[in-house]
């Protein structure tokens, strides 16, 4: 059984029809870091996921996926 990757920031981007540009811009990182968490390359450390909720006016919660 091939596991499923989600990446909530990334979808999250498409709901709210922002780009990976606007969010570094906001959040006052380069765009190839965005880039880098929207596919699983590199995640984003507690403090910017916070940041990036922030920016993006969800709960953090809405950036993370269930383990269960």
């Amino acid at each position: 059984m091939k596991k499923q990757v989600l990446n909530r920031i990334k979808a999250v981007l498409a709901e709210e029809g922002k780009t990976n540009k606007e969010l570094a811009e906001q959040i006052k990182v380069a765009e190839p870091t965005v880039s880098r968490w929207c596919t699983n390359t590199q995640q984003p450390s507690l403090e910017m996921l916070f940041e990036i909720s922030k920016a993006l006016k969800r709960d953090v919660r809405d950036l993370l996926v269930s383990n269960r």
